[in-house]
């Protein structure tokens, strides 16, 4: 289904920014009805409102498209005023949300498809990859984003780079999270990059692989648009139509299965913020200090990152911990365990 409202010059770029799920391995900053997007974790803007302001160029890219659950549009609206909304009525994975917007766009629009909970630190090489990116989006190809590996990293997913294709590489493979020591075999044997889950390909090319890999989603997601409704710049596909769909990722449904997959790689400063250990690196490199301390002290000891919402803490003799203090919930976290923190019974709400 394609409006007027949606019906932007063909050369723009159309920013889509995913928001979505409860952010556990932040607890206990980022809780289910505060999520990690909408914190302020890097500065004075959110890393949602971080998201719109890389895209917020508007010789490059036409207005963007928000995509959320209900839960979550009251941050929206607070953080970004009025946007073009569409209303998940239940989370079903990013193949479906995805879907939604793509159906809600012209055939030849180019997408941008962006997690809102991602940290870039260099701006222009981001948008110099978009631009790479796009031209091969318009050749067809559905483009994912790698980012070059520093280390042997478990917690991403990897692609491995193909043939080289103008600006970017065609897609060898999709590789789930290795464990260590395939993760170090990747890093010595090169042309692995770590997969960002930032996306750029016309609307009609990855609705016609879905109508091809998975015609059930597909098909559901368009008779749940037909089935909409619209209130000023938000809209609501049916949610019982959508509510049906079976959940699933887009590298599952659509990336690993086309034969158009390809990929460029820009060196932009990225992180996922997927942990304490991933932000402390991050708030590293954006203020040039070492690590990140707010209320507190440290003696004896390195790489250590306090972050309290009032008490002051002091860490004596222990070195690559985190210590976080937030609404009367404290946690201390080694650096190399931060993955292990969405399993804690009070990141589950328990």
């Amino acid at each position: 289904m394609t409006t007027g409202a949606e019906a932007i010059a063909d050369q723009h770029i159309h920013p889509v920014i995913l928001c979505g799920g409860s952010g556990t391995r932040l607890w206990p900053r980022s809780r289910p009805e505060m999520p990690k997007p909408f914190l302020r974790l890097l500065g004075d803007r959110t890393l949602f409102q971080m998201a719109l302001d890389r895209a917020a160029d508007p010789s490059m890219f036409a207005p963007p498209i928000v995509v959320a659950g209900e839960g979550h549009a009251p941050h929206v609206r607070e953080q970004a005023g009025t946007h073009r909304l569409i209303i998940e009525p239940a989370a079903r994975n990013t193949a479906p949300a995805i879907a939604l917007a793509a159906a809600r766009l012209p055939a030849d629009a180019v997408m941008l498809v962006c997690p809102s909970d991602h940290h870039i630190g260099d701006v222009a090489a981001f948008r110099e990859g978009v631009g790479r990116a796009a031209a091969l989006a318009r050749q067809g190809y559905l483009v994912a984003f790698g980012i070059e590996p520093d280390r042997a990293e478990t917690g991403y997913g990897y692609i491995q780079q193909g043939d080289p294709l103008g600006g970017g590489f065609r897609i060898a493979r999709f590789v789930e999270k290795p464990d260590a020591a395939r993760a170090e075999s990747f890093l010595a044997h090169g042309g692995f990059v770590w997969n960002s889950g930032i996306f750029v390909f016309r609307a009609g090319d990855v609705l016609a692989e879905l109508e091809e890999h998975r015609p059930a989603m597909a098909q559901a997601v368009r008779s749940a648009v037909a089935a909409g409704h619209e209130d000023g710049a938000t809209f609501r596909p049916d949610a019982a139509l959508f509510t049906a769909i079976e959940a699933e990722s887009v590298d599952y449904a659509v990336m690993e299965h086309t034969a158009r997959a390809a990929m460029v790689s820009a060196d932009m400063g990225w992180s996922d913020i997927g942990d304490w250990a991933a932000l402390a690196q991050a708030r590293a490199a954006w203020d040039r200090r070492s690590w990140y301390n707010a209320r507190g002290d440290v003696i004896g000891g390195t790489n250590v990152m306090i972050d309290s919402d009032g008490p002051r803490v002091s860490v004596v003799g222990l070195s690559d911990v985190v210590v976080i203090v937030d609404k009367g919930e404290v946690l201390v976290v080694h650096r190399d365990a931060a993955q292990q923190v969405g399993a804690l019974p009070g990141a589950k709400g328990k």
